[in-house]
């Protein structure tokens, strides 16, 4: 294949198997609080003691500050949702509602540090148990990243569902928002940690896109959040499935491969841009405080099927922007 070395019939059985693994798991702890809890408080204190240390340690594949940083930031935000999606009064305080969007531009951030580090290392062989070769990728794919960082909007507008799940609703979050993080990912992964993207890259951003489309709609970064750190758990635990197990896919490591990708990643995401630009300046709409989207079928059906509980922070209507 053009992005992977040949995959193996029973790589695929595992890929399918991750796949509904993370989708099944999201879908247990965003249902009944104390798994939720059992799973990002418990498991995780169980392992940092016990585990980690030894099989993300110095040397291992998933031994970098970035694997340990992107574990704990998933866990934080998981956790804060949780809190946002229980605690009535603490979701009832806008201020509150920063924290959605704020840990997922830490989180992009973080990916986009880790782009341009390696774009300067002028790798090309293993780095930190990992294949990696350093290209124009790592700087295009970088800056796609901060495009998709600055383009978060909605945040406002944030509610709490009505059913049992009390999920975190960002009606906001359009899906062309969703595919160009989604490109960029994939591609922050296929630059950086090429040989875990078939799982880490296409079967983890899957997991939380399905859901988001056609599960429980309009909580993607709920979604998001807990595949992450569920996948992050695992990798960590057992790093060698996706390096040294019989399941691995390495990807081809072509330059032509990785231009391509991060290519696309900039242009979906430069697209975002230019569309959110053009809504901004149509509607005269401020786009750290207002809803960009409202006038959008997907953005009202969501709204409509998710009205909050309880007296979350009233989002900008188009009647309040003057």
């Amino acid at each position: 294949m053009f992005l992977f070395q040949p995959i193996p019939w029973y790589s695929w059985v595992a890929w399918f198997v991750v796949l509904g693994a993370l989708i099944g798991l999201n879908e247990i702890t965003r249902r009944w609080k104390w798994v939720g809890l059992g799973f990002f408080v418990l498991l995780p204190l169980l392992l940092t003691l016990f585990v980690w240390p030894v099989t993300a340690g110095p040397g291992s594949s998933t031994g970098t500050w970035f694997h340990w940083v992107k574990v704990y930031s998933a866990l934080a935000g998981t956790l804060g949702f949780m809190a946002i999606r229980y605690w009535p009064k603490l979701s009832g305080h806008k201020w509150a509602l920063l924290f959605p969007p704020a840990i997922l531009a830490i989180n992009i951030a973080e990916a986009c540090v880790r782009d341009f580090q390696v774009g300067a290392m002028n790798a090309n062989g293993l780095v930190d148990g990992v294949f990696m070769l350093s290209g124009p990728w790592n700087w295009m794919n970088g800056v796609a990243g901060l495009i998709n960082l600055i383009t978060i909007c909605g945040w406002t507008g944030i509610i709490i569902s009505r059913d049992p799940s009390k999920d975190m609703i960002w009606p906001d979050m359009l899906w062309f928002w969703v595919i160009a993080y989604d490109l960029w990912n994939f591609a922050y992964v296929y630059n950086c940690v090429g040989d875990h993207s078939f799982y880490a890259g296409a079967a983890l951003l899957i997991s939380c896109t399905i859901p988001a489309f056609f599960i429980k709609k309009g909580a993607w970064l709920q979604h998001r959040a807990a595949t992450l750190a569920l996948w992050m758990m695992f990798t960590m635990a057992v790093p060698g499935f996706v390096t040294g197990s019989a399941f691995a896919v390495d990807t081809s490591h072509s330059p032509v491969a990785l231009f391509t990708v991060s290519a696309i990643s900039l242009a979906a995401n430069v697209a975002v841009l230019a569309y959110q630009g053009y809504v901004i300046v149509r509607d005269r709409l401020n786009p750290l405080t207002d809803e960009l989207y409202t006038g959008h079928r997907a953005y009202q059906e969501v709204l409509a099927a998710n009205q909050a509980l309880e007296p979350v922070a009233e989002p900008v209507t188009a009647g309040q922007r003057g």
